[in-house]
């Protein structure tokens, strides 16, 4: 198992995710993206990444993919910096695994590997959210490290803050 920046030689298992996903929310949000085209999905993933031309609230981010040989179990997304809408709801980190990959920790290990790229970038305080009706988050986000930090109200959901501050043993 690595994890990796996205690569055209893992279309088909993407294309396998998104189908699996159904109907339901998808995280990270670039999972949102346009697929049908997948070296241009490719391309926008990258121009997130090293672009400061994006729309309001995103800021530049890094994509990376969970995999094991020709799979992709899951998908994490690094926010570069943080803005004030980012700070309050959305923190640096957004992640998901594939629906057949779930409930075997392998949240966890994403978000320890992503926790490794941030520390990597120089984000010593990584914030990390998710909402509060998501228990299992929540204690993965508390398995690598976090510590609450607040809440806030998104709508009518709670969204706990956590902050990582040290390496993810």
């Amino acid at each position: 198992m690595k994890l990796i920046k996205p690569e055209v030689r893992y279309q088909a298992s993407y294309d396998a995710y998104v189908k699996e996903l159904g109907n339901e929310s998808r995280h990270p949000f670039p999972l949102d993206f346009d697929h049908r085209d997948f070296p241009a999905l490719l391309d926008k993933i990258r121009h997130y990444e090293t672009s400061d031309d994006l729309p309001e609230p995103f800021e530049p981010s890094s994509t990376f993919w969970l995999v094991e040989g020709d799979e992709i179990l899951g998908m994490s997304n690094l926010r570069h910096r943080l803005n004030e809408t980012l700070r309050d709801s959305g923190g640096h980190i957004g992640l998901g695994i594939r629906p057949s990959k779930r409930g075997l920790g392998l949240g966890s290990e994403l978000l320890g590997l992503t926790v490794e790229q941030a520390h990597q970038k120089g984000i010593t305080q990584v914030h990390v959210h998710c909402y509060a009706d998501n228990q299992a988050s929540a204690n993965m986000i508390k398995a690598c490290g976090g510590e609450l930090e607040s809440s806030t109200a998104d709508g009518d959901r709670q969204v706990l803050r956590f902050l990582i501050t040290q390496p993810v043993d």
